[in-house]
């Protein structure tokens, strides 16, 4: 895909605007391309695409951010979308929204960190960071053997 041009929204708008108030004063599409052309400074395939940009851009208002003027090469498909006027496609390009930060889901399981050792070990905290003391050790395979039998 080559992209030929572009035109952003904050020009396409007002645009619009001048094409609807041209068209409800009944002026021929030759009249409004020419009074376009003057009124934004410009002429010959801008105009011609500018013109085409208008059409694609009040079909597709909502989030606009700007209308690509693109052609494509051999084999490749048409984005979604787009409007193929003479060997030219008119792509919309729409706003994204930013999307809201994403938060742990750790928090709802207690606290949680993600990786950590959820349900795994006694639930309470270590009396130390070396492991069991002997007597610990001892106490607790006293307690297994007592499980056992």
């Amino acid at each position: 895909m080559k992209s030929v041009t572009e035109f952003w929204s904050f020009a396409l708008v007002p645009g619009i605007e001048t094409k609807k108030a041209l068209v409800a004063e009944g002026k021929t599409p030759e009249e409004i391309q020419a009074a376009i052309g003057e009124k934004h400074k410009l002429e010959g395939d801008k105009l011609k695409h500018f013109i085409n940009a208008l059409e694609v851009a009040s079909n597709n208002m909502d989030n606009l951010s700007r209308v690509l003027v693109v052609t494509l090469n051999e084999g490749e498909n048409a984005p979604p979308k787009s409007t193929k006027v003479e060997e030219h496609h008119y792509v919309p390009d729409f706003k994204v929204a930013p999307k809201a930060p994403v938060t742990q889901k750790a928090e709802a399981r207690g606290g949680q960190k993600k990786g950590g050792k959820g349900g795994k070990g006694g639930g309470g905290p270590k009396e130390s960071p070396w492991g069991l003391s002997p007597e610990q050790k001892a106490a607790k395979k006293g307690k297994q053997a007592a499980k056992s039998n």
